[in-house]
C-alpha cells in the first residue's frame, strides 16, 4: 500500500453515521488508499469491531470533559456529548497527524461526518485537504441547506401547509424532518444539521451517501451550487457489487447481534412470508405504540422476526404471546434482509435501512419516528414506490388495524405486485451505481485518484 496516499477518517458517533464512513473508508482502501480512522476512547470501548485487522487503522482520543469548569447547567445531554466529541477530537486530531507524518505515513487529507464541519478546521490548520460525508439523503441535506441559506419559512399550521423546493417533490408540513416542523424539540440536534452547512463551500469534496438515478433531481440542482461527487450506497459490497471480496459487514458496530437463532428460524419459514421489523439504533417507542405495534404483526397472522433493543423490551405487552414470531434484541440486518424468506421491512425509515432495503430489493413498510425519517418516508411511498407509509391517529398512533392494512398492502394483491417490481427496479440500479464504471465507483476512483496526486 503506498504510504503517500493516507487520510484520517472521522465519523460521527452515531450507528447511522459510522456505518456509511466505514464502508467509504473500504472502498477508497480498495482504490489504495491508507486509512486511519479516529474515535474517542470511551466510544471505541462500546464498539463490535468486526474490521479487517489489514484494513482499516482504528486510533483513539482522550476523552475531553467540556464542561468540567462548570456553567452549563442548562445544557440538554445532546449539546453535552456534541460539544465533549469535539474538544476530544480537536486536541487528539492533531498529535495522531503528527505521528504519522513522522512515522513516514504522511496524512493527506481528513474525511469527516457534515454534522461535524469544524473538522475542516483541524485539516487546514494541519495543511491538510478535507472532505465532508453527507450520511443522510441529499433531498434532506438540501432542506437543511434551504433553513441555513434562511430560504425556508415554516408554518405552525399543518393544514393546507406546502412548500415546493427546488429539485424535490411538493411536501407537506409532516412530510419535512421532524427537527424543521417542530423546531423546538431538539434545538441543539437541529442547530447540529443546519451547522453542517457552515464549511460546506470551503470543503475541498463534498460526498454525498446516494446515488446519481434515485436523487436525479436534487442532485443535479445541487451540484450546480457546488461541485458534489455521489458515493452510494454505503453497503458493504458483497451485498451489491460483490467486487470486495469478504466485505459482508460495516466492520464496527455499537450493538452485539444475536445471529445463530435469528437464522435458525428463518430457515424453516417459506420464501417472502416474512415480516421483518426493526426500528434502528434510537428510536424510541412509547408503550402504547409497542403495544398496537405487537398485536398488529399478531393480527396479520404471518411470521415476523422483531428486534427490539434491550433497554425497549420492557414495553412488549405482559400478555404478548406469538406462535409465529420471533423477538431478539439485535441482529446483522443486511444478512436478515437478503434472506429468502423476507417478504418486507417494516422500518423506521432510516437512511442506511433504506438503502440496505433498497440494494436488496425489499419492499417497505414504514413507521417514521423522528429528524430524516419522515422525508425519507414521503420519497419512498411517493416517488420511488417501494414501499407504503403508515398513518397515525389524531393522537400520534399507528393503530393494530393499520399495522395490518399496510403489511397487506405490500405482501398482497395488484398493490403489492407494484411495489415489489418497483423495489427490484431500484436494486438494479443500486448495484450498478457502485459496480465498476458506475456513477458511485466512478466518482470514488476519481477522488481516490485526487488524494494519490496530494
Amino acid at each position: 500500500m503506498a504510504t503517500n496516499s493516507h487520510i484520517i477518517a472521522i465519523p460521527f458517533p452515531l450507528q447511522g453515521h459510522i456505518n456509511p464512513m466505514v464502508q467509504l473508508c473500504n472502498r477508497l482502501i480498495s482504490k489504495g488508499i491508507r486509512v486511519t480512522l479516529v474515535t474517542t476512547f470511551s466510544i471505541s470501548k462500546t464498539l463490535q469491531n468486526r474490521t479487517d485487522e489489514n484494513t482499516i487503522n482504528i486510533e483513539t482520543v482522550p476523552d475531553i470533559d467540556s464542561t468540567v469548569n462548570g456553567g452549563d447547567e442548562n445544557l440538554d445531554i445532546y449539546e453535552v456529548f456534541i460539544r465533549n466529541f469535539r474538544a476530544s477530537i480537536t486536541n487528539g486530531v492533531p498529535d495522531i497527524i503528527r505521528k504519522h507524518s513522522s512515522s513516514g505515513h504522511h496524512v493527506k487529507a481528513v474525511v469527516y461526518d457534515s454534522v461535524i464541519p469544524w473538522c475542516l478546521d483541524i485539516a487546514k490548520g494541519n495543511g491538510l485537504r478535507g472532505a465532508v460525508l453527507f450520511t443522510q439523503p441529499c433531498t434532506v441535506c438540501s432542506i437543511f441547506y434551504h433553513l441555513h441559506e434562511g430560504n425556508l419559512e415554516i408554518s405552525s399550521d399543518e393544514v393546507g401547509f406546502e412548500v415546493s423546493l427546488p429539485g424535490m417533490p411538493v411536501m407537506g408540513l409532516k412530510d419535512l424532518p421532524t427537527l424543521v416542523y417542530d423546531m423546538n424539540s431538539y434545538p441543539s440536534l437541529l442547530r447540529l444539521l443546519v451547522e453542517q452547512f457552515s464549511t460546506f463551500e470551503n470543503a475541498d469534496w463534498r460526498l454525498f451517501n446516494t446515488f446519481d438515478k434515485l436523487e436525479d433531481e436534487i442532485l443535479k440542482w445541487m451540484s450546480n451550487k457546488y461541485p458534489i461527487r455521489t458515493i452510494g450506497p454505503t453497503v458493504p459490497s458483497m451485498y451489491a457489487d460483490k467486487r470486495l471480496k469478504g466485505n459482508y459487514d460495516y466492520g464496527l458496530s455499537l450493538f452485539k447481534p444475536s445471529t445463530e437463532s435469528c437464522f435458525q428460524w428463518l430457515e424453516t419459514k417459506e420464501d417472502r412470508s416474512v415480516i421483518y421489523v426493526s426500528f434502528g439504533s434510537l428510536a424510541d417507542l412509547t408503550e402504547k405504540q409497542m403495544e398496537e405495534l405487537a398485536w398488529g404483526l399478531v393480527e396479520t397472522k404471518r411470521n415476523f422476526l422483531w428486534v427490539v433493543r434491550e433497554t425497549e423490551q420492557c414495553k412488549i405487552p405482559k400478555d404478548f404471546v406469538s406462535e409465529r414470531g420471533l423477538i431478539v434484541n439485535w441482529c446483522t440486518q443486511l444478512e436478515v434482509l437478503s434472506h429468502r424468506s423476507v417478504g418486507c421491512f417494516f422500518t423506521h425509515g432510516g437512511w442506511n435501512s433504506t438503502l440496505e432495503a433498497l440494494c436488496l430489493g425489499v419492499a417497505l413498510v414504514v413507521m417514521p419516528q423522528w429528524t430524516d425519517q419522515t422525508t425519507n418516508a414521503k420519497l419512498i411511498a411517493d416517488v420511488w414506490r417501494n414501499g407504503v407509509r403508515v398513518k397515525c391517529d389524531p393522537n400520534g398512533i399507528v393503530s393494530r388495524e393499520e399495522v395490518v392494512a399496510c403489511v397487506n398492502e405490500v405482501m398482497e394483491g395488484e398493490s403489492g405486485d407494484v411495489i415489489r417490481r418497483n423495489a427490484v427496479k431500484w436494486k438494479e440500479m443500486a448495484v450498478e451505481a457502485v459496480s465498476e464504471g458506475g456513477s458511485s465507483d466512478t466518482n470514488i476512483a476519481e477522488f481516490a485518484e485526487e488524494i494519490l496526486r496530494t
